[in-house]
């Protein structure tokens, strides 16, 4: 009787183990699902960040751009707004310069205009799509 009381408990005590054993199995497979869930998120996060970055390094490199611009066109202004003499010593090389001469700068500053303001176009359809 001894024998069979200690194999019972034995039979028991193994249960008992196998259920804790299954148990463990079980929380460790719900550990790893989470970490797997959480590596996700983290790549989720870490692409998301890459956007901003992304987005930020774009408007630095156009916001010098635009201060490249702004600098040529302030110093086209100082040179239009120039002493009088410098603004006729500009009337004379105009006016020192042939018809077809004056048609060209014409036509160069026509496309200078129209480059300008597709630019200033693109600018404001970037800043519409970014402030969605």
């Amino acid at each position: 009787m001894g024998e069979r009381g200690d194999s019972e408990g034995l039979e028991m005590e193994l249960g008992r183990e196998r259920r804790r054993q299954q148990m463990l199995e079980n929380s460790i497979s719900e550990l790893r699902k989470t970490v797997t869930e959480l590596e996700k998120k983290l790549s989720g996060v870490e692409d998301e960040g890459n956007e901003w970055k992304t987005r930020y390094e774009m408007q630095v490199e156009l916001n010098r751009q635009l201060q490249r611009q702004i600098n040529i066109l302030k110093d086209k202004v100082e040179l239009i707004r120039g002493n009088p003499t410098d603004k006729l010593a500009v009337v004379r090389i105009f006016d020192q310069m042939s018809v077809g001469s004056l048609k060209e700068v014409l036509e160069q500053l026509k496309e200078e205009k129209k480059s300008l303001q597709n630019q200033l176009k693109d600018y404001e359809l970037r800043l519409e799509q970014e402030a969605k």
